[in-house]
């Protein structure tokens, strides 16, 4: 269910929210699913149980998950689309101020938006 990668620079809770997201952007939780529980989890990836509390606890803020007491975390779905592209808008504006600083024109960067992102140098 979780693919941990121990050469990825994030961290593994990082690592395990975000493929929890995935996950639930694609469909393949949806709504309503019964997440396993931290220690199932845990145990089944071979790290602290600390690590799993904390890409849940990171997942119930951004609203995918909602935890029961005695019951269970369970999926929510995705409830603001636009937060869930934050990260990409972040990682746009740095390689798009990375590009004005080695000297690409503003018109420059239009263009090749305009043009789907295809770069014809």
């Amino acid at each position: 269910m979780v693919h941990l990668d121990y050469r990825d620079a994030r961290p593994i809770y990082t690592q395990i929210a975000d493929n929890f997201r995935s996950q639930i952007r694609v469909g393949i939780l949806q709504t309503g699913d019964k997440l396993p529980s931290v220690r199932e989890l845990a145990a089944e990836l071979a790290i602290n149980p600390n690590t799993i509390q904390r890409a849940y606890r990171e997942l119930e803020q951004q609203g995918y998950i909602a935890s029961v007491p005695g019951k269970g975390s369970f999926i929510c779905g995705i409830t603001d689309p636009a937060a869930d592209t934050a990260p990409l808008w972040e990682a746009f504006d740095k390689a798009a101020g990375a590009l004005l600083e080695a000297g690409v024109s503003p018109q420059a960067l239009l263009q090749h938006l305009t043009q789907g992102g295809q770069h014809n140098a």
